[in-house]
């Protein structure tokens, strides 16, 4: 019987050469990829970098700043222009809180100058002072005072987006009832299809109000006569409500619903409303899902025309 044995040193011999060839070629290339990842990453993230620390020197006084936006057309260019569209966002809302902050004390400083000093000068002469008189101006300014407090407390309610209670709600008796509870005896002109009963989902107190802001505007201004009319097309309730005043010209037609805003600076604040009437409306539509514009007059007439929408159901 013949037995082989195979020499297996060479082979032996070729595998200890490899491995030795290859320990400091893989370890080399482990280096170098360790390398180009810290490179690429280093170089991905820089953009990130640059936005942190801009952003981390942006403050309350510097809502101007804004935080670079990169060419690489990727999430990180993304997620700064979406930075961006916040702080613009954050600094008009700043702005108009500032505005807000400023217009309100200046609001609310005049009926209290003016309540101060009628107290101060029937002190100063108790004997000769009308106090009955004093009495009712004092009253007169404390009302003042304790609406432009609640209205300044609904639009902060407003704007913290707190939800409202909704409910089924038929506009049209809404309208018919506020009309014929607080107006009673005036020149209010309802036009409504009798048949018309859709209804929507609605704070029934905030609309109300809405309503009742409208209508307060319309007659401060109106010459004779305040319509109000309630119609729907296919996915909106429409109602307008237009007076026959002297009218708002079109560069206002939006600044009107700006708060503390009074188109006649020859009227005091005594003979008009506060200045957050047209404000709140709009408010209140917005948080409805609807929209209060004020448009052009109808050719039949020249005064205000204020236009309000309200989204119907989708099953309507």
């Amino acid at each position: 019987m013949v037995q082989a044995f195979p020499n297996l040193a060479p082979a032996d011999t070729a595998v200890v050469t490899m491995i030795w060839a290859l320990v400091p070629v893989t370890a080399l290339l482990v280096v170098l990829i360790a390398g180009l990842t810290w490179y690429a990453m280093g170089r991905a993230l820089r953009p990130v970098a640059d936005i942190r620390a801009e952003f981390a020197d942006i403050t309350a006084h510097s809502l101007q700043q804004r935080v670079p936006v990169p060419d690489s057309h990727d999430e990180v260019a993304l997620l700064a222009e979406t930075m961006n569209g916040t702080l613009d966002q954050l600094q008009r809302a700043v702005g108009r809180l500032r505005t807000f902050t400023s217009d309100a004390s200046h609001e609310l400083r005049g009926p209290l100058t003016t309540l101060k000093a009628r107290l101060e000068l029937a002190l100063a002469r108790p004997d000769r002072a009308e106090w009955t008189t004093v009495g009712d101006e004092a009253l007169h300014d404390t009302t003042r005072l304790e609406e432009i407090v609640a209205d300044l407390l609904l639009l902060a309610r407003l704007d913290a987006r707190q939800p409202l209670k909704l409910q089924p709600l038929c506009v049209t008796d809404l309208v018919r009832r506020t009309v014929a509870e607080r107006y009673p005896h005036q020149p209010v002109v309802l036009l409504m299809d009798s048949a018309l009963d859709t209804t929507i989902p609605g704070s029934g107190t905030a609309l109300a109000r809405l309503l009742t802001n409208l209508l307060d505007n319309a007659l401060r201004h109106a010459h004779s006569s305040v319509t109000v009319e309630v119609r729907d097309t296919e996915h909106e309730l429409v109602v307008e409500v237009m007076d026959d005043g002297p009218g708002i010209p079109a560069a206002d037609r939006e600044r009107v619903f700006d708060r503390f805003t009074r188109l006649d600076d020859a009227r005091t604040p005594s003979q008009g409303g506060t200045g957050l009437g047209l404000a709140i409306a709009r408010d209140i539509a917005t948080a409805h899902g609807g929209t209060l514009t004020a448009e052009a007059p109808l050719a039949r007439g020249s005064g205000a025309r204020m236009v309000l929408t309200l989204p119907l159901p989708a099953t309507h």
